[in-house]
């Protein structure tokens, strides 16, 4: 079973940045997809950020400009790079991949565990 572990989470002040990591533990077939959703407290899960496997990356409006998904594709590792951090960021993020196996040839999305990041002074 592979897993997503995510790093890099933590307290921040606003203004600050911080950089998120997610490695999966084994390599899948084919990556389509990898990105990040976040969920406030008494907020529905929101997508973040999105890279496809062509490059092509997607942000919600309110992290345009600030937020920057990339990823390492020999490590199997997504990261999100966070800067110009406010309160409003405050969240547990959660990244996923939307990847095929190896063994069966099956797609299927794979979530992190959550990283907790704080924005405040």
């Amino acid at each position: 079973q592979v897993q997503l572990v995510e790093s890099g989470g933590g307290l921040v002040q606003p203004g600050g940045p911080l950089r998120l990591s997610c490695a999966a533990s084994r390599s899948f077939f084919r990556i389509d997809y990898m990105g990040w959703y976040r969920q406030a407290v008494g907020n529905q899960r929101e997508l973040v950020a999105s890279l496809s496997s062509g490059g092509t990356t997607t942000y919600v409006d309110s992290v345009k400009g600030r937020f920057t998904i990339s990823s390492d594709n020999a490590k199997n590792t997504v990261y999100l790079q966070m800067n110009s951090l406010g309160p409003e960021d405050t969240a547990v993020y959660y990244c996923y991949f939307y990847a095929v196996e190896q063994r069966s040839g099956r797609s299927r999305t794979y979530w992190g565990q959550g990283t907790q990041v704080t924005v405040s002074s």
